[in-house]
């Protein structure tokens, strides 16, 4: 669960070397509406300096651990963001699950 607080607390600083570095080397994020996938550095970079800039995050709505994952939901401008997050042995994120963003 600390890791998934880590997550958003330097997504909210819009820290990206430290929140990047929270990722494994071959991780990958998922969007389910539209089905669109990205891995990669560069490609992960370039879409999470867009989300910091775009929808930027405040507070902390839920965090919900699981046996196999960490569901974190938190605010953005436009309502509520949430993401699945699976993680390796290592504690880095390999998968990211995000949900679209719920309006107020």
């Amino acid at each position: 669960m600390a890791a998934a607080v880590d997550w958003l607390d330097a997504y909210r600083a819009g820290d990206i070397e430290s929140f990047l570095d929270m990722y494994a080397d071959d991780a990958v994020v998922h969007f389910r509406c539209g089905g669109a996938a990205i891995s990669g550095g560069t490609a992960l970079r370039d879409f999470w300096v867009d989300r910091f800039r775009r929808y930027p995050a405040s507070e902390l709505e839920t965090l919900e651990p699981s046996a196999d994952d960490i569901l974190i939901t938190y605010r953005v401008p436009a309502g509520l963001a949430s993401a699945i997050m699976i993680f390796d042995a290592d504690g880095k994120i390999v998968l990211v699950i995000c949900s679209p963003i719920a309006t107020k």
